[in-house]
Formats: C-alpha cells, sequence, structure tokens
C-alpha cells in the first residue's frame, strides 16, 4: 500500500454511502472503527446536502477489539432499524473493520429483522470507491428482484395495446458529476421523443422503485460505472436491452437519439432544437481555439465523452488522455487509439503530473486534481469529472448532457483559454508606454500625472530574482527578461528551463537575448 496526499477515489464503502444517500427509504449499518464517519462531510461539505447520509456506524474503538465486536454490531444493527425504520437495510463494513472479519452481512441476515436485509462485500483492499458503488446498486436491485425474475425460456409478458414506451434511466447518484442536471435534461430529450422514464436510480429512488424496474422496454446507462453490471443482469435475467450511448456532445446527443429510437423501434422526426456549441466552434471569435493541445483525464465516462467532443466539435488537438478508473480502462483504451494516443491507466497524480509537465499541453481537462496541476504548471484547466470541488456543484442548471449540455461545456472550456489569451496579452503589452505596470490610466492624464518613460516594474510569474553571483546558477539580463514575457505564457515555463539549462551547459553566466534564441534553435533541431 502506497501513501498518498490526493486520492482520486475513497474506499469501496464510500461508494456505498453513495447509493444509501443517493436513495430513499434505505438505510446502512457500516462495521467501522471510530473516525471512519470523516464520509458524511463529503456530502454535506462539497455536494451541500442539506441532511446527512443515511448510515450507522458501529463505531467501535481499539478497547472494543478485546471484547465480542459480533455484539457490538448486533446491537447496532437492531438500534438502526427501531430508529431510521428503513425499507430496506444494507451492511457492509469498511476497510479497516474487514480484518477483523465480523461479517455484518451474515449477522444482520440471521438476526430475525422486520425489513429486507442486502449484505454487501466491499473487497476493500482490491477495489474503490466506483467500483464499491456500482456493487452496492447491483446487489440492491438483485436482492430485490431475484424473486420475480421469469423462468428461462418463458417469453416476456406481452404490452397493452396503450402502452407507452418508457426507459429506466440507471446511475446517476450522489457525488456524481453534474448527475442531478443531467436527469432533468435527458429526461427532456427523452419526452420530446414520446419516451416516458419509468424509473430513474438510484437518485431519489425507493426501493419500491425498483421492484418497477421490469416495467421499463431498455435501460439507459447513463453512467457505466455506477450502472454497468446493474443493467447486464437486467438484460440478462428481464430482457431489457440497453442503450449505452451517453449523451455528452453534440455529436453523442444525437447519437443517443438514434441509439433510442432503434432501440425501441419508435419513429422520429428530427428536432430543430440545437446546441449553439457548433455555432460558437465555427465562429470567427473561436478561430483562436483551433488545434489547441489539450491532455484529457478523469473517470471513464467524461474522458471518452470530452476527448470525442474536443477532437470532433472544437477542433482541439487531444496529445494525451487517460482515466483513474481501471474498471473501465478498456473504453478509455480504445477511445484512445482511435485518436493515435496510448491512454495513461493511473490513479498516481504525481504520474499524471509527470506526463501534463512532459506534454505541454495549452488546456487540461480534468479532475480536482488536474486543477492543482495545472494551477502549479500555469495551464488553464476546466474540470470534467470527479473527484470535484464544492464550485464543481453548483446551485443554478449545469447540465453536462444534451444539447444545454454542450453549452455548458462549452463556455467551461473555452473560457479558461480566452481569459489566458486576455493574460498573455497583458504580459505581452506590458512594457508598453501605456499599458506597463507604472502606467498611470488614461482618464488622469488631463490632471498632470503621468509615468510614462518610467521603468515597468517587474511582476512575472516566470521572473526570478537575479541570483546572487556564486550561486552558480545564470541570472538574466533585464532585456532578456523583456523578451521573455513575450513568450506565450502556457509555454514560457518551459522556454525559461530550456534556457537556463542551455546556459548551464554551456558556461553562460549572465543571460542575454542572444542566449535565448540560440537556446531556441538548439532545442528546435
Amino acid at each position: 500500500m502506497e501513501l498518498s496526499l490526493w486520492t482520486y477515489e475513497g474506499p469501496p464503502h464510500v461508494g456505498a454511502i453513495r447509493i444509501a444517500n443517493s436513495m430513499r427509504g434505505v438505510h446502512l449499518l457500516l462495521h467501522a472503527p471510530q473516525g471512519d464517519s470523516y464520509a458524511d462531510l463529503l456530502f454535506t461539505m462539497i455536494e451541500r446536502d442539506n441532511h446527512r447520509p443515511p448510515v450507522t456506524y458501529t463505531t467501535f474503538q481499539a478497547r472494543d477489539l478485546g471484547s465480542d465486536t459480533a455484539e457490538l454490531v448486533l446491537k447496532s444493527i437492531h438500534a438502526a432499524v427501531d430508529r431510521h425504520k428503513p425499507q430496506v437495510l444494507l451492511v457492509g463494513d469498511s476497510c479497516t473493520a474487514e480484518l477483523i472479519q465480523d461479517q455484518p452481512g451474515s449477522l444482520a441476515t440471521s438476526s430475525g429483522l422486520s425489513v429486507p436485509v442486502v449484505p454487501i462485500e466491499m473487497l476493500a483492499y482490491s477495489r474503490k470507491e466506483n467500483w464499491g458503488a456500482g456493487e452496492t446498486f447491483y446487489s440492491l436491485v438483485r436482492g430485490l428482484l431475484q424473486s420475480r425474475v421469469p423462468q428461462p425460456g418463458s417469453d416476456a409478458p406481452e404490452r397493452a395495446d396503450d402502452h407507452q414506451v418508457s426507459v429506466n434511466l440507471l446511475g446517476p447518484s450522489s457525488l456524481g458529476f453534474r448527475c442531478r442536471d443531467d436527469v432533468r435534461e435527458v429526461t427532456q430529450l427523452l419526452e420530446d421523443l414520446g419516451v416516458r422514464v419509468n424509473v430513474c436510480a438510484p437518485l431519489n429512488a425507493t426501493p419500491h422503485d425498483l421492484l418497477r424496474l421490469p416495467d421499463a422496454d431498455a435501460n439507459v446507462c447513463l453512467y457505466p460505472e455506477i450502472a454497468g453490471p446493474t443493467c447486464d443482469w437486467l438484460q440478462r435475467n428481464f430482457k431489457q436491452a440497453t442503450i449505452k450511448t451517453v449523451p455528452i456532445g453534440v455529436g453523442a446527443t444525437r447519437d443517443f437519439i438514434a441509439e433510442v429510437t432503434e432501440t425501441l423501434g419508435i419513429e422520429h422526426t428530427p428536432d430543430t432544437k440545437e446546441s449553439r456549441l457548433p455555432w460558437y466552434s465555427r465562429s470567427v471569435d473561436s478561430t483562436y481555439l483551433t488545434g489547441k493541445r489539450v491532455f484529457v483525464f478523469g473517470d471513464a465516462t467524461h474522458t471518452v465523452a470530452a476527448a470525442r467532443i474536443a477532437h470532433e466539435e472544437l477542433a482541439f488537438e487531444v496529445v494525451g488522455m487517460g482515466t483513474y478508473s481501471r474498471e473501465q480502462a478498456r473504453s478509455v483504451r480504445e477511445a484512445a487509439k482511435k485518436l493515435g494516443l496510448e491512454a495513461l491507466i493511473s490513479d498516481d497524480y504525481l504520474e499524471v503530473e509527470r506526463v501534463i509537465s512532459e506534454l505541454q499541453p495549452e488546456l487540461v481537462l480534468g479532475t480536482q486534481m488536474e486543477r492543482h496541476i495545472a494551477k502549479r504548471l500555469g495551464v488553464p484547466c476546466a474540470v470534467i469529472s470527479t473527484p470535484a470541488h464544492v464550485q464543481d456543484y453548483p446551485a443554478r442548471y449545469s447540465p453536462q448532457m444534451g444539447y444545454e449540455g454542450a453549452n455548458v461545456i462549452f463556455d467551461s472550456w473555452v473560457h479558461p483559454l480566452m481569459m489566458g489569451l486576455e493574460e498573455h496579452l497583458l504580459a505581452m503589452f506590458r512594457d508598453d508606454f501605456e499599458f506597463n505596470d507604472g502606467a498611470q490610466p488614461s482618464h488622469l492624464a488631463a490632471e498632470g500625472v503621468t509615468t510614462r518613460g518610467e521603468e515597468p516594474a517587474v511582476n512575472d510569474a516566470t521572473h526570478n530574482t537575479p541570483s546572487p553571483a556564486n550561486s552558480g546558477e545564470p541570472t538574466w539580463d533585464l532585456n532578456a527578461e523583456r523578451e521573455l514575457r513575450k513568450i506565450p505564457f502556457f509555454v514560457r515555463g518551459k522556454a525559461k528551463r530550456n534556457t537556463e539549462r542551455f546556459a548551464a551547459d554551456n558556461g553562460v553566466n549572465v543571460i542575454k537575448v542572444d542566449t535565448l534564441y540560440e537556446a531556441k534553435a538548439h532545442f528546435s533541431r
């Protein structure tokens, strides 16, 4: 096990908490030591829920390990059922409690409770959060519907003549990326096609809703990380088709509509409603964005979608992509192969940072981790995936899916680049007599106050204070510094490092303008 400052995913029991928190009428009994309740803060502080997750912790302490912790589990189970009166009780253990092997699920199943019990196995030391969420949802659906599975070889029940075509939306959950708004956008897309949403789960669903899952004609797998195993099980046992296209981006939204109509056998007249993204990306102002080098990283669903949008809809050049979701690595590798790339599959943020530094992209599309990495490297970044911070759970309507989601994506990705262009222009004209840092605002010129002709103040992120002569490091001549600031900010750091390395290798103590261009010629060969 490797100690890490940051982690893309929590342990599997955090995924189980996400499912319990997503639903109504479900309670989770988690066998865990004192302190594991930290997970509650993810929902109240980051997602800003107005309630604590429906979780009861056994919260055993060190002194309890010398006694019968199984008895503590049983007491906690009965207390949770008596107090919260759930429709279904989920029972599992955290990574620490797994070592004790108390088997809380078996204890709960055999304790004669008045509510259905669904035990969940977390495999804490080989799996992580998204897998834990997917496994919990799958266990819950299977536990409730197992007795209703048709006999092998039996035909599907006949639909009534007035039956309205319907689907289930599966996968949206607490702490997902913009799930609340995505559900609203996709529901509207389906209603425009005359398709009713039968059940949306796990988000805002109840156990009684899950019992109605077989009534739908098909399942829409909105988030494969969460709903993939459940959709496969429903397809095998209830013969429900799975709609796999995730409608993120204009092209994917069109493909989603086409797959829905083909799967359900309905006719569809192309709608005139459209995203503004295609027009924006063809506009004169957006020509500045053409060919921008982009690095994409996140969960598999959003990474694959983002790479497609960047390449096909915004004319960016995707120079690298990857995911921390090892269970979904195949889809990312396939998407990367189509772009002539090798996918980075890693949950080590230091390795991701190293790759970003080497590729020198002009925009990073990633998680909260990549936001910090990009900030250190001076590169614009837009968050496209969890893990995310509080600012990525906006109160306003801000979907990622559907046509409106494409508009949101365009704004979210393009604004950092345009602000970066503004920063570059400000830096480029910093030495101008009207625009330098010490210049007086023009509206005060009538008062006879001016600083024109004064030496501009040096205030740049790439400027280093000249080192003492005995430091052994080359120093920068003032004119060379001014020339360096004319280089676009997103490659300025690399140019500075290369020039200093060239100067050190050639015994140059003071870097002048000539040295800067000699270094450029040297590294361009």
